[in-house]
């Protein structure tokens, strides 16, 4: 399917000319004064005239976007201005009007959207979500704004996305899909988005002018899933080749998805260049101090350019040229050096951070270098060697542990506080969201307090529309959130209209998995995902062991929402949380069969054995079928997607193998089985992926342990990485549109589940 409309030259010519231009770089001025043409986008369709007024008060990327989140009719009682920032520069709406004449102004394009968003949610009482919306529920006439009403961003960074989106949200999405997020963040309050799609591009560029061939680098450049962890230094090659017309397609794109954000006013946050280079980089460039990174879960690590020495300023310019050819310029870059584990070795890491951050200067004067909070970094020695002032340190360990204080471990760096309640992109529900708040307030009012920022980073985005919510909240109310009023107010205009058993179904959620505290920045997730295992309390190595709220929550929610009028069940948001509602119930309840089966084997009681086996497989049944009533729990959008960008069948294969061993062994045999291992890392509780995948591996361990209760004989003992490879290697089809009734399979779950009260 095609994945762009943008005018583009083949990556041969345009690497081509590319490789011209750059050579001008050796004259005086180098490589960042070069003026290196963009490519041609594609315009938006002119906005419809009715909507606004004259050409020099419109807003005309909002209204773009309002046309692609509002049916047209409602679209068009909006009117979009721009507006003032306030007095100490921070962005700013002001939502006002009669009813059908609604009218927003805001600082930015986005901002605008951000005031329709507010509008939406506290005055039309609907939701847009990530995923899921109540739109059906708008009244043919919009209703007035009683008053005036003015929102002012408490901090200055709105940051979303991790390192890790691209692999986990899905590396092959297509342009609208990706245009539709952009949409929904700035809908949200963000202001600032990762973009990392074509960030292969100005490797593959610059590095061809330092040695190396196009054929070595499409080698050393990872498939897609995997280039994620390719930028954090942690792996190389697994995936590939890739192909070049994937290069040069996903170049394109990430263009486009750049042009998007600053045409709306926000920041594409554009990886920068810290010293990543392929095997044999000193061999072909004298003088150069290259310093080998080890491992990284039995991956080979790229080497590190030491940025102090000789070579490095070479080539990052040559790589911000090659990056602003095809991404343009930008006010922040992300970067993190000695990601997990890197080997600093003999480098002097202070002066090295000075030399990274000087490349950056010299090729984009003034931008702010974005590092990621996690584990021990950034790291003082870092820290010392640059312009603090032009950093931001996005904190992915906000929600973690008790007594932080970031002012003294960052020396008073700034920093956004940020949340990582998701690993993996696992199908489960809940957050830490009191810490949230807790933190916001306290950490804002420390005596000069360097939090500048809130950032969205689940490892993938668009799982939990809650989450997202409550958390991009925290940037524009101006007073401290009420957890009991947010999930109230969030239940009513969720599904449209004020209902009782909605209400009740998200107390329950709130008080259970919405409350969790500072133990673990994520749920637990389900044991049907798990490799088979009667000792199992967990399917990926990284999530916590044990229940982390009370699992009768999530039951009681699902009795509720099941009661919800039927009037406001016609909504997408609506049947998307019943489904998600049913699924985490029956994911709950994985964890109290399985002790159950692991106690009749104990007691070689066979029949009681085959009975649980028996409920354990009627529940992956069940579970397989709500799931695919959903088109966001559908496996087979995953590999279709995959498939899409190859240009011949091998292709094809190669980047289906990316996306399903990034759900299951993750990679290597040494990856998936050493301590701590990746495989399920990425589980997910998906039709096609439970039927195909999950089901059939428990079903043969099952099969193996009743054999031996029958026999005598030890139970069968399986390789469970060369099954699972085995299986990543398939290219079987699945559904990719939903199929069934969403509410007459969660009622099926619900009658096939004990009560909420009941005793297990």
């Amino acid at each position: 399917m095609p994945r762009s409309d943008r005018p583009r030259p083949s990556l041969r010519a345009g690497l081509s000319a590319l490789l011209a231009l750059l050579a001008l770089a050796a004259a005086p001025g180098g490589a960042a004064a070069l003026p290196v043409p963009r490519p041609a986008v594609a315009p938006e369709p002119a906005p419809a005239a009715a909507s606004t007024g004259p050409a020099r008060t419109r807003v005309p990327a909002a209204e773009a976007a309002l046309r692609r989140l509002l049916p047209p009719r409602h679209a068009l009682q909006f009117t979009l201005l721009p507006g003032p920032r306030s007095a100490e520069g921070q962005d700013r709406f002001t939502v006002s009007g009669r009813a059908g004449a609604v009218v927003v102004r805001g600082s930015t394009p986005a901002t605008v959207l951000t005031g329709v968003g507010w509008y939406l949610r506290h005055v039309a009482q609907v939701d847009v979500g990530w995923p899921g919306d109540s739109l059906d529920a708008l009244p043919d006439v919009l209703p007035g704004v009683p008053q005036p009403v003015t929102r002012t961003a408490l901090v200055r960074h709105r940051y979303a996305l991790n390192d890790t989106d691209e692999g986990y949200a899905g590396a092959y999405r297509t342009w609208e899909e990706r245009r539709r997020q952009i949409d929904l963040l700035a809908l949200h309050g963000v202001n600032e988005v990762l973009v990392q799609v074509g960030a292969e591009y100005p490797y593959y560029a610059a590095l061809q002018r330092h040695g190396y061939t196009a054929a070595e680098l499409r080698a050393w450049i990872p498939g897609p899933a995997h280039q994620s962890w390719w930028l954090l230094q942690n792996l190389s090659g697994f995936g590939g080749p890739v192909g070049e017309q994937l290069i040069e397609e996903r170049a394109a794109l990430g263009g486009r998805v750049a042009d998007e954000l600053r045409a709306l006013g926000m920041t594409p946050v554009l990886p920068g260049y810290f010293g990543t280079v392929p095997p044999g980089f000193a061999d072909r460039n004298p003088g150069a101090r290259v310093h080998p990174q080890g491992t990284w879960d039995g991956f080979a690590r790229p080497d590190w350019l030491d940025p102090a020495g000789p070579v490095f300023a070479a080539l990052a310019a040559d790589y911000y040229a090659a990056q602003r050819a095809r991404f343009g310029d930008s006010p922040m870059y992300r970067m993190s050096p000695l990601h997990e584990g890197g080997t600093a070795a003999s480098v002097d890491v202070k002066a090295a951070a000075g030399a990274v951050q000087r490349a950056l200067d010299t090729a984009h004067p003034g931008a702010i270098w974005a590092v990621l909070g996690w584990q021990d970094d950034p790291t003082r020695e870092l820290l010392s060697g640059v312009d603090t002032s032009r950093m931001l340190i996005v904190d992915g360990m906000s929600e973690r542990y008790e007594n932080l204080d970031r002012e003294t471990s960052w020396a008073h760096t700034p920093y956004a506080l940020g949340t990582i309640h998701n690993f993996g992109g696992h199908t489960t529900i809940g957050a830490n969201t009191g810490v949230w708040l807790r933190r916001f307030d306290q950490w804002r009012a420390e005596p000069d307090s360097a939090l500048t920022g809130i950032a969205y980073m689940p490892e993938a985005a668009g799982v939990d529309p809650a989450a997202f919510a409550l958390f991009t909240d925290l940037a524009w109310e101006p007073r401290p959130l009420d957890r009991k009023e947010w999930f109230a107010a969030y239940a009513r205009r969720r599904y449209g209209a004020e209902d009782g058993y909605a209400a009740a179904a998200w107390e329950a959620l709130r008080t259970g998995p919405y409350s969790t505290g500072t133990d673990s920045a994520q749920p637990q997730d389900g044991l049907f995902t798990a490799r088979p295992s009667l000792t199992a309390n967990r399917a990926s190595a990284w999530t916590p062991g044990n229940m982390r709220y009370p699992a009768a929550s999530v039951r009681t929610a699902l009795d509720a929402l099941l009661k919800v009028a039927p009037r406001l069940r016609r909504s997408s948001a609506y049947r998307y949380d019943l489904v998600d509602t049913a699924r985490q119930a029956l994911a709950n309840h994985s964890r109290v069969l399985l002790p159950q089966i692991k106690a009749a084997y104990g007691a070689e009681d066979l029949g009681r054995f085959r009975l649980l086996v028996g409920e354990w497989q009627r529940d992956e049944r069940l579970l397989a079928a709500v799931t695919g009533s959903d088109r966001h729990f559908l496996f087979g959008r995953w590999t279709a997607g995959a498939r899409s960008w190859g240009a011949d069948e091998a292709e094809r294969d190669r980047y289906e193998y990316d996306v399903r061993s990034l759900l299951t062994t993750w990679g290597t045999r040494t990856a998936s089985e050493r301590p701590f291992s990746l495989h399920d890392y990425a589980n997910r509780e998906w039709a096609g992926l439970l039927e195909e995948f999950y089901a059939p591996r428990w079903a043969r361990y099952f099969a193996s342990l009743d054999r031996s209760l029958v026999s005598g004989a030890a139970p069968e003992a399986i390789d469970w990485y060369a099954v699972e490879d085995a299986w990543a290697h398939r290219t079987t089809a699945h559904p990719t549109e939903p199929s069934g009734d969403p509410y007459a399979l969660a009622r099926a779950v619900a009658d096939a589940l004990p009560p909420a009260g009941a005793r297990t």
